[in-house]
């Protein structure tokens, strides 16, 4: 290899040494900060769960009282609404309210043009198809979800499996009973941007537990 030859590998190395490092520190950092989210909401949750719970053990009542949703004008976008949970895949996610990037990034997403678990008609949540709801691949019509909220806890089975277009807003239309409408891309495979949806659609089974 001529000199010149060198001087150009040389070049053209160290730059590339340099955008690869930057990357590998966009990535860890990335992660971290979805990790710390993931830790810090969850064990927000929990602790309001435990305070509830005691709250109900020492307050006598004469019949169990429904919890009250509050107006969805009081859950802004980024913040966390509850825990998504599919027992069978080992999926446990926190879901926050919104689905731009920065939301996507540390959680799963909670379309905000759709209700919310405690509203009635068709709650919408989506997730990377790389992160979050990459187990969603394996999951079969009948499995049971489960989403925690504040407001309750709301159980739902699977009813459901498509492949959509993006253009396809028809997975997002109420729907006659509460029910849970999971969105990732497809093929989960894919390099890139992935050109259609994957789509699970679950219907709740069972009245909210407090």
């Amino acid at each position: 290899m001529s000199v010149s030859a060198r001087s150009v590998v040389r070049f053209i190395e160290w730059p590339a040494w340099i955008g690869g490092v930057t990357l590998l520190v966009w990535a860890l950092a990335t992660l971290t900060v979805s990790i710390w989210y993931q830790h810090k909401t969850s064990a927000e949750l929990d602790a309001r769960l435990a305070v509830r719970s005691v709250v109900s053990a020492v307050t006598p009542s004469v019949a169990p009282v429904a919890p009250a949703p509050p107006s969805p004008i009081a859950v802004g976008i980024g913040d966390p609404i509850g825990r998504l949970e599919i027992p069978r895949l080992g999926l446990s996610v926190m879901v926050a309210n919104g689905d731009d990037d920065q939301t996507l990034t540390v959680a799963a997403g909670h379309l905000p043009d759709t209700p919310f678990p405690w509203e009635p008609g068709n709650t919408a949540i989506a997730a990377h198809r790389d992160s979050y709801f990459r187990p969603l691949k394996a999951i079969r019509a009948n499995d049971d979800l489960r989403l925690t909220t504040p407001n309750g806890t709301f159980r739902y089975r699977v009813t459901q499996l498509s492949i959509v277009t993006p253009d396809d807003l028809s997975v997002l239309r109420e729907t006659a009973v509460p029910s849970l409408t999971l969105i990732t891309c497809y093929p989960f495979t894919y390099v890139g941007h992935a050109p259609k949806r994957f789509i699970v659609r679950a219907e709740r089974i069972e009245a909210p537990t407090s």
